[in-house]
């Protein structure tokens, strides 16, 4: 049988009306009460009765995205990319931020009965509630997050482009490394570094583990290796963010780039180019329009098995590696 939001308040030892609040509008309750709720709701499956009713009658004519955060250009880019084809479609895009929230999944699963299908960026939701989802019917593509074999999924190529990068930081002259940013904040990132080592050769790789991947953080990186006094070889920086930080605090503290150190980065935003900042161009409009797509063709029933793509990626050599701007490309 079916659970029921009785069965929720049962489990969670509260009232109906307290679960409905906590997964309609979980900010009026407190804390403890969202987990509580969310928790219940998990382990029992449970999802309110309308969510079946509104994805079969596809009466929205909206589109959900779920972020771990809206900040920084790589989001707005994306989201820039997903809402032109969206419009194309005649859908609207509703965003969902899960940082800081402890009932990410029950509100994922709320969003879900307000769109006809959801997009899910990398690891905001655990596997068991994308499975939930799925089971029921609702619509669903993973971006930039590790593939599930039953769930579209579209990421960005990494490893092979960090291959390429490394193999240019080591021709430049780099045989200590630094990779800077947290594998465990992101699917991509943890390839990014596999890449990196795999492409390094003799080269040694150490990582700076950084706790977010804004400019702010590639500062504070910047000013412990300042302080230091021992710079490696090469930085190679998990976003452009990190790098444009990095960059500003090692120069301010006298290091010259790329003198006393080369410096790259990843994603290729307008500033990078400004900055001459030798980068990994991701075609990040690209992934938000082709997520779009392929969540239209779910949306549609054009097709019932699921898709795993791939976009290329492309390594752009500027002069915070090298004096001499080009640019290499890689499928």
């Amino acid at each position: 049988m079916r659970p029921t939001i009785r069965d929720v308040a049962s489990k969670a030892g509260v009232s109906i009306a307290t679960v409905s609040r906590a997964l309609r509008d979980p900010q009026i309750v407190s804390k403890e009460t969202q987990s509580k709720v969310a928790l219940a709701a998990q382990e029992l499956d449970y999802v309110p009765n309308h969510l079946g009713r509104q994805l079969a009658e596809r009466r929205h004519a909206a589109n959900g995205i779920v972020f771990p955060d809206l900040s920084g250009p790589y989001f707005a880019e994306v989201v820039l990319g997903y809402e032109a084809v969206a419009a194309e479609l005649g859908r609207s895009v509703l965003l969902l931020s899960t940082r800081g929230r402890e009932s990410a999944a029950a509100m994922v699963h709320d969003l879900a009965a307000r769109t006809d299908g959801l997009v899910v960026l990398g690891r905001t939701v655990p596997d068991d509630a994308l499975h939930s989802l799925v089971r029921r019917g609702v619509p669903l593509v993973l971006l930039a997050r590790t593939p599930l074999a039953e769930i579209d999924s579209l990421n960005a190529e990494n490893r092979q482009t960090a291959r390429a990068l490394a193999a240019h930081l080591t021709a430049a002259g780099a045989g200590a490394i630094t990779f800077v940013g947290d594998p465990d904040l992101s699917p991509d990132i943890a390839e990014r570094l596999e890449g990196l080592e795999a492409g390094a050769g003799g080269a040694t790789v150490t990582v700076t583990r950084t706790p977010e991947l804004d400019e702010g953080s590639g500062q504070r990186a910047g000013d412990a290796v300042v302080a230091s006094g021992r710079l490696p070889d090469a930085f190679a920086c998990a976003n452009d963010e990190l790098a444009l930080g990095l960059m500003t605090t090692l120069r301010a503290g006298g290091v010259r780039v790329p003198d006393d150190v080369l410096v790259s980065g990843w994603d290729d935003v307008m500033a990078a180019r400004y900055a001459g900042l030798t980068t990994v161009r991701q075609p990040m409009r690209d992934l938000g329009a082709t997520a779009a797509r392929m969540l239209d063709e779910l949306i549609r029933g054009q097709r019932t098995e699921p898709r795993h793509e791939v976009l290329a990626t492309e390594l752009i050599i500027r002069t915070s590696t090298t004096s001499t701007t080009g640019t290499t490309s890689t499928t």
